[in-house]
C-alpha cells in the first residue's frame, strides 16, 4: 500500500518561488567587479532570473545543455544559478583559478554552449576562446557602460542588455527531479579533472540537511557571507539554502583579502561565514594585526581542509566566534559531516572540547560512513583504527560525467581517498589523504597532526608536511614552512616545539623554509607540487 501524498518534484526553481513569496524584500548585497556595492532583493532576483531564462531560450539553450560561468560570488552569478537550472539547462561553474589548459579541456569536455564571465576574467576568456569549439556565445556579466572597448571575442554580448531585451514573464517548467541541475569539476591535481553532475533532487535534499540546527544551522535571522566561491561545489549549497530559509546574503565579489572581508562583515552585520582555512588565516592576521574585533559575526563554517586547532582557538577564545568544523568534497555536494558538540560534551574542560571540535564531526542525516582497511574490511569505530573513509547517500556521486574515471563505487560506497578514524560516538577525524600519508619503516604517520602542531607556533604563517624519501626508513616527514613576517624562526626551534606533543619518532626530520606554499584553485595546499620539489631533500642530505 502506498501513501496518499501529493507527488511534487523537488526542483531548484521551487526555492526561488518560495523566496519571492515568503521573504521577497530580504536583501542580497554584492561587492561588484565594477568596484561598487550593489543591493537587490529576493523578489528582484526572481524577476531577473525569469528574464534570464527567457534569454537562454532565445539563445537556443535546450533542456540538459550546459551553461558555463567564470564568475565571482555576486548577484548576477546567483541569477544564473536559478535561470539555468530552473529552466532545465545545466549550470556549469568553472574554477577560474585552474590552468588555462585545464579550463579549455573542461569546457570542451562539458560541451558548454554559452559562457557567462565577469570582466576580470576577460583576458583569460580571450586566451582560451579560440580553443572552445562547442561554445558559440560569450556574455560579459556587466552593463553597457562597462563593456570593453575592444576585444578579440567575436559578437560579445552584454549581460544587462540581454536581460533588458526579455520579459520577466516565464513559467518555470516541471520535469523529473532526478534531472541534472549543475556540473562541477574536481580540481584535477593528478590527471584530468572529473565532472560531478548534481541533480535537482540531490541539491534540494542537501540544502534541507545542511540547514538543520545540528548541521550548519542557517536561518532567516542570519546574514551569510559565503567566502567559499560559487564555482566551488555550488558555494557549499549556500545560494540554495539562503533562498530556502530567507537569510540575507552578502557576496564579497573578487575582494577576498582580510581587510575587504572584515570591512564587509562589519558594514553588513554578517553573522556567519564559510570558507577554507587559508582564507581565514588572512582575515585573522588583519584583525589581530590592527587590533580589530567582530561585532556581529558569531560563527564560521570551516571546511575544504582540516582546521588547525590554533586557528580554532583564535576564533573562539580571542574573538568569540564559534567554529563549526565540517567535511565534504565535490563528490558529496559537499556536506558529509559536521562537528557539533553534544550535551554530554558541555561538562568537559576546554582542552577536551577543543579536541572534539578539531574532528570533522558526525555524518549528517542522509549520509552513511564507514572506514575500511587495505582489503576492504570494515574497521571498528573506536577512535583508534584508521582506514579509508567510505560514504554513501542521496547526494553522493555515483559516477562521473561522460564516464570519466570509470565507475568509482565499491559495493555501493564511494571511496573518498581520506584516511580517518571514527569514534564510538560517530565523530570522524581525517588523519590524512591516502596519497599524502607518510609510511616510515612500515608505520603510518599522519601529516595533518604534524601540520597542526607547526601552525600552533607563533612564528609560523603556513605549514605543510610531506613524505620525503629516506635511505633507511623509506619515507620520513619533511616540514615546509612559511614564516610570519618579523619572526626569526630556526629549524631547531621549530622541531623542538614538537617535544612532548607527539611520539618522538613522528617528529619531522627537517624543515624547509620557503616564501610561499602553492595553493590550488579551491585554496587547498598542493602537496603534489611540494613533493615534486622536495621529495629527495633527505636523500640529498644523506
Amino acid at each position: 500500500m502506498n501513501g496518499l501524498m501529493m507527488d511534487r518534484p523537488l526542483l531548484i526553481s521551487g526555492l526561488l518561488t518560495h523566496a519571492e513569496s515568503q521573504h521577497g524584500e530580504r536583501e542580497i548585497v554584492s561587492r561588484r567587479v565594477e568596484g561598487d556595492v550593489h543591493r537587490t532583493s529576493y523578489r528582484e532576483l526572481g524577476q531577473r532570473a525569469r528574464r534570464l531564462a527567457n534569454a537562454l531560450a532565445a539563445l537556443g539553450i535546450a533542456h540538459g545543455e550546459r551553461v558555463a560561468t567564470l564568475a565571482w560570488n555576486g548577484y548576477r552569478h546567483m541569477e544564473l544559478y536559478y535561470a539555468a537550472s530552473g529552466s532545465g539547462a545545466v549550470l556549469h561553474t568553472i574554477n577560474p583559478r585552474l590552468h588555462p589548459d585545464q579550463l579549455a579541456w573542461i569546457a570542451h569536455h562539458a560541451e558548454d554552449r554559452v559562457l557567462f564571465f565577469d570582466l576580470s576574467f576577460l583576458p583569460l576568456v580571450e586566451a582560451i576562446a579560440p580553443r572552445l569549439a562547442t561554445l558559440k556565445t560569450f556574455v560579459a556579466m556587466t552593463d553597457r557602460a562597462h563593456m570593453p572597448d575592444a576585444t578579440t571575442i567575436p559578437n560579445l554580448l552584454c549581460y544587462e542588455d540581454l536581460l533588458a531585451a526579455h520579459s520577466p514573464a516565464f513559467e518555470w517548467p516541471e520535469f523529473d527531479e532526478r534531472a541534472a541541475s549543475s556540473l562541477c569539476y574536481t580540481s584535477g591535481t593528478t590527471g584530468h579533472p572529473k565532472g560531478v553532475l548534481y541533480s535537482h533532487r540531490s541539491t534540494l535534499l542537501h540544502a534541507y540537511a545542511a540547514a538543520l540546527p545540528d548541521a550548519l544551522s542557517y536561518s532567516g535571522n542570519d546574514v551569510i557571507l559565503p567566502v567559499v566561491p560559487m564555482f566551488h561545489v555550488n558555494a557549499w549549497g549556500i545560494p540554495y539554502i539562503a533562498c530556502m530559509v530567507g537569510a540575507k546574503l552578502v557576496f564579497p565579489g573578487p575582494s577576498l583579502d582580510g581587510k575587504s572581508l572584515h570591512d564587509l562583515f562589519e558594514a553588513e552585520g554578517v553573522t556567519v561565514s564559510a570558507g577554507v582555512p587559508t582564507v581565514w588565516q588572512g582575515l585573522l592576521a588583519h584583525v589581530e594585526g590592527h587590533g580589530l574585533a567582530f561585532s556581529t559575526m558569531r560563527r564560521t563554517i570551516i571546511g575544504g581542509s582540516a582546521c588547525p586547532p590554533a586557528m580554532l582557538q583564535a576564533f573562539q577564545e580571542r574573538h568569540g566566534v564559534q567554529v563549526v568544523h565540517a567535511w565534504g568534497m565535490t563528490e558529496t555536494s559537499p556536506l558529509g559531516s559536521v562537528c557539533r558538540l553534544t550535551p554530554d560534551h558541555l561538562a568537559l574542560d576546554a582542552p577536551q572540547r577543543l579536541a572534539i571540535q578539531s574532528k570533522q564531526g558526525r555524518a549528517v542525516f542522509g549520509v552513511e560512513m564507514k572506514i575500511v582497511d587495505a582489503h576492504g574490511e570494515r574497521l571498528p569505530h573506536d577512535g583508534h583504527a584508521a582506514g579509508e573513509l567510505m560514504v554513501r547517500g542521496p547526494w553522493i556521486a555515483a559516477g562521473y560525467f561522460h564516464g570519466e574515471g570509470a565507475g568509482p563505487l565499491v559495493d555501493g560506497w564511494f571511496p573518498t581517498g581520506d584516511v580517518s578514524t571514527i569514534d564510538a560516538g560517530g565523530f570522524m577525524q581525517i588523519t590524512d589523504r591516502s596519497k599524502d600519508v607518510i609510511k616510515s619503516g612500515g608505520e603510518w604517520i599522519g601529516s595533518i597532526d604534524l601540520e597542526n602542531i607547526a601552525m600552533a607556533h607563533p612564528g609560523v604563517a603556513m605549514a605543510a608536511c610531506i613524505a620525503a624519501r629516506h635511505p633507511k626508513w623509506d619515507e620520513r616527514p619533511l616540514l615546509v614552512v612559511v614564516k610570519k613576517p618579523g619572526h626569526e624562526l630556526t629549524r631547531d626551534e621549530l622541531l623542538g616545539f614538537y617535544e612532548g606533543r607527539i611520539a618522538r619518532w613522528w617528529t619531522p626530520d627537517d624543515v624547509v623554509f620557503v616564501d610561499s606554499i602553492p595553493l590550488g584553485g579551491t585554496g587547498k595546499i598542493q602537496k603534489n607540487l611540494l613533493r615534486d620539489a622536495w621529495r629527495d631533500h633527505l636523500l640529498a642530505q644523506a
